[in-house]
């Protein structure tokens, strides 16, 4: 393999939507045997690229070229034929079949020209020692990890031999650990002479794993950076277009009286968790993966069964066995997995916003078509939503902009207390901003804010006060005089700080 030999290239991409020009005329060039991540905020084009190049997503114009051969009309089997592939942040796996069925989906292994499931294992146990994880061909992925999955998808790459590996935010649902296991992994596919393409919204991990980061904005090409020589601040100058001054806007909190209360709150590998939140004040909780920080948010939403424990508003005892008492008490869950639980991914705008308020805009089964456009067009103001249309396909808006119609759907509910599950995950810098200005601002209106987070520098940056989680049970309380970063960790950990009474 020589140096800086171009394994892929587009050149002048052009793709456009109704209302939206996804790419503007978008040229990079991808090297043998290099990791090479691109960047941009959220509606930036990077998917549309990705699935440009996949075959997925055909282009107005524009050329591809493969190993410096021009591909006249790419698609999802040429492309796989061209040995690109494609793992995207949701997952593609059947979880009733075999790691090493998904490994080879679509694909038959073949023993004296019948189906061999032996071979197939075999085949998959000599896949997965390669990557160096330890996966049991004959388990069923529904009993994996989100991470062994991941190793899962990568095997499936490498049995197709894969030349052109594309990872859309891989690492999203991952532990530290895991990430860092993963990131061998694609050292490993690198020397090889692999080519990586990797999308990430962590800058520090596009620090550590790549050697080139291309920059789009606004659906065009912006720059090509050299890992090395660049830093943060000029990642983020060319992602966003303009300077980022305070990535935690100042806030000065006016408190008022407790609004939100739960007692001894137990079930689903929860123990006796307590604790107030006052109106105008936002609760942070922090807690390691496994913690139990969205197993309580479920309880209090009447997810999960609730085992004991009392739950109080301004005072009053309520009882919440299912979610839609949860609405009815004006209570809103802005969930972790925004696209699975929190959004009709296949409705639009109008429809997901207005969805938890029906009952006050109709009458018998007939809705009130003129209210249900007005609130949402009235919340698409407030929040700045992104959007050509509130007749747009919430599947179709960037993630800041789907978390966006997530809150909208319960402000306009009018909900007095808020919760938060990892509110900024997959979300661009300059959104998630966007994000922070808002929760604050939901705040200053008096509402009980609790905001679930396990980025750290957002937890300290956020919350007035935190609590700590550690194996399902409250480790501790923090007050803002007592944020600091090694403070959380120790409580997190099951040690014991000098914390508030």
């Amino acid at each position: 393999m020589q140096e800086n030999e171009i394994s892929l290239e587009v050149k002048n991409i052009v793709k456009t939507y109704p209302g939206v020009k996804a790419l503007d005329g978008v040229s990079m060039a991808f090297r043998k045997g290099e990791v090479h991540a691109i960047m941009g905020e959220n509606g930036a084009g990077k998917s549309t690229l990705i699935k440009t190049i996949a075959g997925s997503v055909t282009p107005d114009s524009g050329e591809i070229y493969v190993d410096g051969k021009l591909i006249p009309a790419m698609n999802t089997k040429l492309s796989k034929e061209l040995g690109i592939a494609v793992i995207y942040q949701e997952l593609m796996m059947i979880p009733g079949m075999t790691a090493a069925e998904n490994v080879f989906l679509g694909t038959q292994v073949l023993e004296n020209g019948l189906v061999s499931h032996k071979q197939m294992r075999k085949r998959a146990k000599a896949l997965f020692d390669q990557l160096g994880v330890n996966i049991d061909p004959t388990q069923q992925v529904r009993y994996l990890s989100v991470a062994y999955q991941q190793m899962i998808e990568i095997a499936r790459a490498l049995a197709k031999n894969a030349k052109i590996l594309i990872m859309d935010e891989p690492s999203a649902m991952l532990t530290e650990d895991e990430v860092q296991t993963m990131f061998k992994i694609i050292e490993n596919l690198r020397r090889q002479g692999v080519t990586i393409i990797y999308i990430s919204h962590r800058i520090e991990e596009v620090f550590q794993i790549s050697q080139r980061i291309s920059i789009m904005r606004d659906g065009q090409y912006i720059t090509d950076l050299d890992t090395k020589s660049t830093n943060k601040a000029e990642l983020i100058h060319y992602m966003v277009g303009r300077e980022l001054k305070e990535t935690f806007p100042p806030r000065e909190s006016h408190l008022g009286d407790v609004g939100f209360e739960i007692k001894g709150f137990t079930g689903s590998g929860d123990e006796n968790i307590s604790f107030q939140v006052r109106h105008g004040e936002i609760l942070g909780i922090g807690g390691l993966v496994g913690a139990g920080r969205t197993e309580l948010t479920e309880l209090i939403y009447g997810y999960r069964k609730l085992e004991s424990g009392e739950l109080f508003l301004d005072g009053k005892l309520v009882k919440i066995r299912e979610p839609k008492d949860a609405v009815r008490n004006r209570i809103g869950l802005i969930p972790e997995d925004r696209k699975g639980k929190g959004l009709l991914l296949s409705f639009d705008l109008e429809s997901n916003i207005a969805l938890p308020s029906l009952p006050a805009i109709s009458k018998l089964t007939f809705i009130n078509r003129r209210k249900a456009k007005q609130m949402a067009e009235d919340q698409r103001q407030a929040l700045r939503i992104k959007t050509p249309t509130m007749k747009q396909l919430a599947k179709n808006l960037s993630g800041g902009n789907q978390q966006k119609v997530v809150l909208a759907k319960w402000l306009a509910a009018e909900c007095n207390t808020l919760i938060f599950d990892e509110p900024t995950r997959g979300i661009d810098v300059g959104a998630k901003q966007e994000i922070y200005k808002l929760i604050r601002q939901l705040a200053a209106e008096g509402k009980c804010i609790i905001m679930i987070s396990s980025d750290m520098e957002e937890l300290l940056g956020v919350s007035d006060r935190i609590v700590v989680l550690y194996e399902g049970k409250l480790s501790g309380e923090l007050q803002r005089e007592q944020f600091t970063q090694e403070n959380v960790l120790a409580l997190a950990s099951g040690e014991k700080v000098e914390v508030a009474s």
